[in-house]
């Protein structure tokens, strides 16, 4: 039987962690409002999917999605775990049963900006050379 060099291993895993971690392909954006700095992912897919609505150290959020690209498509995958097609039946499915509305999406990066700038407890993404002006920035753990 052939043994696995420790480099092989040391590579594997290497990559196995690197194709599972969360993309830094985006921000993730707060109206200033939010006292949370960071968020763990299991928070951030719990407000994204409507399973939570507020933050663990209480603050009150309101999601906000890009409608399409690159972004929204990266968000999804990486830090709710669907497809672009699941989300949206997950949602209308949601909507139908009347536990949830839809969330807002908007076209673009500067709109999310705008949005959640003025929208208390408001948080959303954006692709990472947008403009932040006006929101925090967090962080997730």
């Amino acid at each position: 039987m052939r043994h696995i060099q420790p480099l092989t291993i040391a590579l594997l895993a290497s990559a196995f962690c690197a194709w599972n971690a969360p993309a830094a392909d985006l921000k993730l954006i707060a109206n200033p409002n939010v006292a949370a700095t960071s968020v763990t992912a299991d928070e951030l897919k719990g407000v994204f999917l409507a399973t939570r609505s507020s933050l663990s150290d209480g603050s009150h959020v309101e999601p906000v999605l890009l409608k399409d690209g690159p972004t929204h498509e990266a968000f999804l995958k990486d830090y709710i775990g669907k497809t672009e097609a699941a989300f949206e039946s997950y949602y209308r499915s949601l909507v139908f049963t009347g536990k949830a509305s839809m969330p807002k999406a908007l076209a673009s990066d500067a709109d999310v900006v705008a949005y959640v700038a003025k929208t208390k407890g408001a948080i959303g993404y954006v692709s990472p050379g947008a403009a932040t002006a006006g929101v925090k920035t967090l962080e997730v753990k």
